[in-house]
């Protein structure tokens, strides 16, 4: 790129965002990691899912014509650093048309459960490939070779979908040992020696009695999945309170209520467990919850001391995050379109923040005007997330003029945002003025938790960093950035995908 067209040619506004307004178009790299890591496809405040898929469709087929290796290390990263799966399924199988060595080298980092098989066969015969050929086969055999009798109960699931036995019935994979074969002819729904299977063997018990005692037996004699078990009897007080204390954590948070219901919360050694649970950070931090799931689970949760233990998860979840230096400005979009999950994600993010630069930076909330957050750092995230609420229109540029005005110097502005500005002055044209007005060298970190393709930032501003996704990674990427990292586009095209 020449330099005239590095320092002129993307400083003015070159296409509109969902609401009309000037934005900027950003590389192909931006946009297809923003779709990877925002885009679940479910429908949105200004584009509902067809309009999502038909956008993701047409990135994914460009980004594996165009930049297939970019693409594999994006999928990768999408699947294991931001917690997603059905957008990087959907790149896998796109990949696999164009780039079968590609594909094979990274079959086994993006489908990582059965359920993520399923998926994958699924789109694939959405896309028209049927079973994808011999290099498809290849992979799912590489991974049926793994499959274990807590997956044969967990995923098969016979009658939705691809089970575990419709895959198997696809690739013919040739079983390792007796014990793998009889557990492929399970799967298959063929008669098979239990004996073998012991646990197979207690789930197909524990479908033929009612009798509650007889049921633990079993439950606990297979050390049964809990979904295995709902899915086979209908579970009784008793029966939920065994499953509780084999439940994972992500399973035992999306419970709370079911528990509750169940009358499992009335003795208090069930409800010690659950605290000592959820607020247990090794076990946190491998569950790999996203943050948003806890102010999830607290907005429905009643039980004060669960809403304690979530508090605390909360505050848990952030621990390890680097400290992000005092001369911080966190600016969150409170605007209508944010209402919902990326008002629930950004609260939380904006508050961890905050608490990481031990309150000494500013927090403020802006819609077509800014009002100061007034944040304790006392106060709990979810307690301090929950008492924020959507309203408004957008002016993103409303807060960097308010530092304007009011002289205030920073280092970094971080701004949470859905970037669909439809009123006011432009953030960058803003952003440039704080530049020439009061510190040239602040770093500017935009937020992205919504799949709108459209950019507030032209390319090539060397201060200014886009990041996109729900997870806690994303606050310890600009963590990571404060103290000298590169943009996400060139970390993830130094990944190594090898095996």
């Amino acid at each position: 790129m020449s330099m005239a067209k590095k320092l002129f040619g993307s400083l003015r506004p070159d296409t509109l965002n969902k609401d009309r307004y000037p934005a900027f178009t950003r590389s192909a790299e931006e946009q297809y990691l923003q779709t990877l890591l925002t885009n679940t496809l479910s429908n949105t405040f200004y584009a509902d899912q067809n309009e999502l898929l038909a956008g993701a469709e047409q990135l994914h087929h460009e980004m594996a014509a165009g930049s297939p290796e970019f693409m594999a290390k994006a999928i990768v990263f999408a699947r294991n650093e931001g917690f997603m799966r059905l957008q990087p399924l959907y790149g896998l199988a796109v990949l696999s048309m164009y780039r079968q060595d590609l594909f094979a080298k990274i079959f086994l980092q993006v489908v990582r459960i059965p359920s993520d098989l399923s998926d994958f066969l699924t789109i694939l015969q959405g896309l028209g490939r049927g079973e994808g050929g011999r290099a498809v086969k290849r992979q799912v055999n590489r991974f049926l070779s793994q499959v274990s009798e807590y997956w044969a109960m967990k995923y098969n699931g016979r009658g939705r979908g691809y089970s575990l036995g419709d895959a198997i019935a696809t690739a013919h994979p040739k079983p390792q040992d007796l014990k793998q074969q009889a557990l492929f002819r399970y799967l298959r729904g063929l008669e098979t020696n239990l004996t073998l299977l012991p646990q197979v063997e207690a789930l197909e018990q524990l479908k033929l009695t009612t009798d509650e005692e007889e049921q633990i037996k079993w439950i606990e004699h297979g050390k049964l999945p809990y979904e295995t078990v709902t899915g086979a009897i209908k579970p009784s007080k008793m029966v939920w309170e065994a499953l509780l204390f084999q439940m994972p954590t992500f399973a035992l948070l999306r419970h709370l209520n079911t528990l509750q219901r169940a009358g499992v919360l009335e003795k208090q050694a069930n409800v010690d467990y659950i605290v000592n649970r959820l607020t247990d950070e090794q076990a946190l931090k491998k569950a790999k919850i996203l943050p948003f799931r806890l102010a999830a689970a607290f907005r429905q949760v009643e039980h004060p001391e669960l809403r304690d233990a979530l508090r605390e998860a909360a505050e848990l979840t952030f621990n390890n995050l680097p400290e992000l230096g005092e001369q911080t400005a966190i600016f969150l979009d409170i605007s209508g379109s944010m209402n919902g999950q990326y008002l629930e994600i950004g609260s939380v993010f904006a508050l961890a923040m905050y608490k990481k630069t031990r309150g000494n930076s500013l927090f403020w909330l802006f819609d077509t005007e800014v009002v100061d957050a007034k944040p304790s750092r006392k106060d709990s995230i979810l307690t301090q997330a929950s008492q924020i609420h959507a309203r408004g229109g957008t002016d993103t540029g409303a807060p960097v003029r308010k530092l304007i005005r009011e002289r205030r110097k920073v280092d970094q502005i971080i701004i949470i945002t859905d970037e669909q500005q439809n009123s006011g002055s432009p953030f960058y044209e803003q952003l440039r003025l704080y530049r020439s007005k009061i510190n040239r060298d602040v770093k500017a970190f935009i937020i992205d938790i919504a799949p709108y393709r459209h950019a507030m930032v032209p390319d090539h501003d060397p201060q200014t960093f886009y990041i996109y996704g729900w997870s806690d990674t994303v606050l310890s990427y600009i963590a990571q950035s404060v103290q000298g990292y590169s943009p996400l586009v060139e970390q993830v095209n130094r990944m190594d995908v090898d095996e």
